[in-house]
């Protein structure tokens, strides 16, 4: 326990200390919304779908109402084999000159993106998942973060849930928020190693060197950042570029989605090994992947001591009712400082949890303008720690005994 509380307070003091020498940066980037392009780049947004029909209208009418020149703006929409009528109300934007639509036979996201890549000529070029809108500002603040840093061969957008409502969503809400901030901070650290579905854009030369999408265990943008990275093309970040996106409302699709996400990065990191641990892939390789790898590790070792604990608490309770009986315990607000656990390991894990809800109160003003600590953080904490050890055990089952993890 002293190793992963002192691994885990260390990387809380790194990030703390990464936004601190570029929360200037940060703050003028949220705060400068008049900022303009020098100029405006040809851009292709490729939007695989696949049984979309409720979802494509507001998506593509989200993409529609882009604040960025329509003349320089391609919408590729790509049917993957359809079981629903998703191809039917594709026709209805036959008659918009910016949009172009496809039909192919179903063979997976990654097949519909290359597909869509094959259809473009534009010098950026991105994706669009079709359950996911964007906020109009998203495109040209994206163009921004190439403009200000020319190195960057992709750009990642800040992805939040659309319309939180209930437990589960809230929960997730705040993991969204807290992830715009890490992403933020892992941007400036050169160490991104996923470009998220929804609107990830990418100079268009990144796939003619490195080639395309892959299947990559179900987890296509993972593998393609870490493609990037081994690469070395450096990956950034948007963080004003919003983009809104549907979350699972039960805890059910919630856990079939992150088990596919976690089984998908184990994979990958197992595909990618050769990068841990060495210098020449920087931050990401030395620091970052190890990092995620053990945290998968240290959060099952952690919550298997809690519930041995829980079931040895409850065993010496039911063993002391046999012997005595029942009795109502007494409670006493008297407050005895002679009491009070003063262990290293005590002081340590108060530090680290001070260090989370810092966190997290950095995270809300990053990504939502201001500091807010409110019912959905309350419930993220109370809950999360006991809800994600259900999918990382599975995805490690799964990982372990070569088990598929399925898409739905």
């Amino acid at each position: 326990m002293y190793i992963l509380l002192f691994i885990g307070l260390y990387f809380e003091v790194f990030v703390l200390m990464t936004y601190l020498e570029h929360r200037d940066t940060i703050h003028e980037e949220s705060n400068n919304t008049s900022r303009q392009p020098s100029r405006y780049p040809t851009v292709s947004i490729i939007v695989p779908c696949w049984n979309e029909a409720t979802t494509i209208e507001r998506t593509v009418q989200s993409l529609l109402d882009l604040d960025y020149p329509q003349d320089k703006l391609e919408i590729l929409l790509i049917d993957d084999g359809s079981t629903d009528n998703t191809w039917e109300v594709m026709q209805g934007f036959t008659q918009t000159a910016s949009i172009k639509i496809f039909h192919k036979e179903n063979g997976g996201k990654h097949t519909a993106l290359n597909f869509g890549l094959t259809k473009s000529h534009s010098e950026l070029v991105g994706c669009l998942d079709a359950d996911s809108y964007v906020d109009s500002q998203a495109l040209k603040n994206i163009v921004l973060g190439f403009e200000s840093d020319p190195q960057a061969m992709a750009v990642t957008p800040s992805v939040k849930i659309w319309q939180a409502k209930g437990m589960i969503e809230m929960i997730q809400n705040i993991e969204y928020i807290w992830a715009i901030f890490l992403r933020r901070i892992l941007g400036f650290m050169g160490a991104i190693y996923v470009t998220p579905g929804p609107f990830s854009i990418f100079r268009r030369e990144v796939f003619e060197k490195i080639g395309g999408y892959r299947k990559a265990h179900q987890t296509e943008d993972m593998e393609l950042a870490m493609r990037m990275q081994s690469n070395g093309m450096k990956i950034g970040n948007a963080h004003t570029a919003v983009v809104h996106t549907s979350a699972p409302h039960t805890l059910k699709k919630l856990y079939v989605q992150r088990l596919r996400w976690t089984h998908g990065f184990m994979k990958n990191a197992i595909d990618y090994r050769f990068m841990f641990f060495k210098k020449e892939y920087g931050n990401l390789g030395i620091f970052i992947l190890p990092l995620a790898s053990f945290s998968i590790l240290a959060t099952l070792y952690a919550m298997g001591l809690f519930l041995v604990g829980l079931t040895q608490g409850i065993m010496t309770q039911i063993v002391k009712i046999q012997t005595v009986g029942f009795h109502l315990p007494h409670f006493s607000f008297a407050i005895d400082w002679f009491s009070v656990n003063t262990e290293l390991i005590a002081i340590i894990s108060l530090l680290a949890f001070f260090g989370t809800i810092l966190t997290l109160l950095l995270s809300s003003k990053v990504a939502r303008g201001k500091v807010d600590f409110g019912l959905d953080t309350i419930y993220f904490l109370a809950l999360y720690s006991f809800i994600a050890p259900l999918w990382l055990a599975k995805a490690l089952y799964n990982v372990i005994f070569s088990v598929t993890t399925t898409w739905r």
